[in-house]
């Protein structure tokens, strides 16, 4: 099987940004650790969006790894940013949450019935829980820790000693708004929110009418962020700040107090600096020009570091997401992905796609063709005609530096898998039945061959697929169609039941409901399509809907074979009896 190591640097984006971090990395801090890093906000659910930020930098890491280096990768808990506002459709919460805008993440309530403490701890849980079973390894720092600890107060300090500076970098941007490129697409409120890195991209600057100050204290009071610096004094410390919130106000010594944090186009470049940051991808919010990534760029230079190696990554777009049952806020989590999909596959999604190219998460019936997809992938790295650059997606996907992940044993084709539990409805025996019928050579011995793989089709089918899409097998024929039917249409029937105990596999009932048009036409049940006239495939289709209708009553279902197979030769018999 094809390692990395084996594929095309050249058609490989990850490798690419490999070499690149490696050279920039020993240039910068020869003999370290290679440091990648990430940031995400636990303001509310983390969505597949954010995975970007973890993903991208995560390969990187990986096959830096592979290669024989110590890296470390950093996830930023931006836990100490501002609670920003309410957001929709999470559980547990009501209005009254408005109460605690303005306070750090870490000191807002988490929702009713959470088992976390607060806020940051609820909604970082879900993550964690996502990236073990992604195989992310990762070294996690809350910055409310860091900050509150005084972790950073050199930092701190240093930046408020050279506020003028700072100020004069960002006054370069303050009234430029960059033009629109030509031809380029509005990116929307949507898009923007599911793009969004770590901390938030449009928090003010420091700039007050007492002057700019890049730090912002939590008040004393109220434990909000809506306070104004109004005095410092470099010798001293002394900062003096009031809250409009709840008019308090106190003269703190900077040097002792640790409850506020740099503002967010400070604080980013800070930490490159202050963890020696060699790459970090950022979304496009904070990518454009006269945004956090390109102005942190010049200010990180006043802490002593330089900008890491950070491309812009693309949306990430979900297809079916207006039919999730499990939506929250309406945008999809990936412990949401996790349960319908296995983690090589959501692994893989991200591994084929440059960071700049745009890609959807499928959780419609675009999830079967992504699964084939897959399974043809597998397959052609198993007999090595797969090519170097899907080689490496490939790798990257199914198996870490630390080893492959946990897989499903016999993997069988995921449509088929989300078809029999649909039909079966979860019966353990029913399925065992029928999986085994597929291969009756090669029967199933226990579910747990197909596990996973077979417990996400399920989740699937009961959590992403409507109820009126869902398949019910009638329990008594359809009479009143049968009496309509003419000779042809219970010629067909005949031989189809004829035909069951004779083809009673996958492939054999394929080749049966396939066969039964052209039999019918005078040709060999099996004959090419090169040899048939075009009128055959309108007589299967026909054929087919005519099926549908007396096992299922509709135009459609899951593929015929596994549906009879489902169904049962004995019931499928009764069904048909024409």
């Amino acid at each position: 099987m094809p390692t990395v190591a084996q594929s095309s640097t050249e058609t490989d984006w990850v490798s690419r940004f490999a070499d690149e971090v490696i050279a920039d990395s020993e240039r910068r801090a020869p003999g370290k650790p290679v440091v990648v890093a990430s940031g995400l906000s636990p303001s509310g659910p983390i969505h597949l969006g954010n995975l970007r930020e973890v993903m991208t930098p995560h390969l990187v890491a990986d096959e830096i790894r592979r290669r024989g280096y110590e890296v470390r990768h950093l996830i930023s808990w931006d836990d100490y940013d501002r609670y920003r506002k309410v957001p929709n459709g999470v559980p547990g919460i009501d209005e009254s949450w408005a109460e605690h805008i303005g306070r750090p993440l870490t000191s807002v309530p988490a929702p009713a019935g959470s088992a976390y403490p607060n806020w940051a701890e609820h909604f970082k849980a879900a993550m964690t829980d996502a990236l073990a079973e992604l195989g992310v390894e990762y070294d996690g720092i809350s910055q409310t820790e860091q900050y509150t600890s005084g972790a950073y107060r050199e930092q701190v300090l240093h930046a408020m000693r050279h506020r003028g500076d700072i100020d004069a970098i960002l006054e370069q941007y303050r009234t430029k708004k960059a033009p629109a490129k030509k031809g380029q697409k509005p990116v929307d409120e949507a898009e923007l929110e599911a793009a969004e890195g770590s901390g938030a991209a449009a928090e003010d600057d420091g700039t007050g009418s007492a002057g700019y100050f890049p730090y912002k204290p939590y008040c004393g009071g109220c434990n909000k962020d809506l306070t104004t610096v109004s005095a410092y004094d470099d010798e001293t410390t002394e900062l003096t700040y009031t809250c409009s919130a709840c008019d308090f106000s106190e003269t703190v010594r900077l040097s002792e107090f640790n409850r506020g944090k740099l503002v967010w186009k400070v604080d980013w470049p800070m930490r490159w600096a202050y963890e020696g940051v060699i790459f970090e991808p950022s979304g496009v919010d904070h990518s454009s020009p006269g945004s956090s990534f390109q102005v942190g760029g010049q200010i990180v230079s006043i802490f002593g570091g330089e900008q890491p190696i950070g491309p812009m990554y693309a949306f990430v777009g979900i297809s079916g997401m207006a039919k999730m049952s499990s939506s929250k806020g309406g945008v999809p989590t990936p412990g949401d992905a996790l349960k319908i999909m296995e983690p090589q596959l959501l692994r893989w999604l991200y591994a084929r796609r440059r960071p700049n190219q745009s890609f959807k998460i499928a959780f419609d019936q675009e999830i079967q063709r992504l699964y084939d997809e897959w399974d043809k992938l597998e397959a052609k790295v198993a007999d090595g005609s797969v090519l170097p650059a899907d080689a490496a997606a490939y790798a990257r996907a199914a198996r870490t530096a630390a080893g492959e992940l946990p897989r499903t044993p016999r993997p069988m084709p995921y449509r088929t898998l989300a078809s029999v539990v649909d039909i079966t409805a979860g019966h353990d025996e029913q399925t065992v039945r029928i999986l085994s019928d597929l291969d009756p050579a090669n029967p199933l011995s226990s579910l747990d061959e197909v596990r996973p793989r077979l417990d996400k089709a399920e989740a699937w089918i009961n959590t992403q697929v409507p109820a009126d899409q869902r398949t019910v097998v009638r329990e008594e024929p359809d009479t009143e169609l049968l009496a309509t039917l003419d000779d042809q249409a219970r010629e067909s029937l005949r031989l189809l039941v004829d035909g069951l105990d004779d083809h009673w596999s996958l492939d054999g009932l394929t080749h049966l409901v396939y066969g039964v048009p052209k039999v019918q036409a005078g040709f060999a049940a099996d004959a090419t399509p090169k040899e048939l006239p075009p009128e055959i495939k309108t007589a299967q289709r026909t054929f087919f809907a005519l099926l549908y209708h007396l096992l299922v009553g509709r135009d459609t279902g899951p593929r015929l074979p596994t549906l009879l197979l489902a169904v049962g030769a004995d019931r499928v018999r009764k069904l048909l009896a024409a």
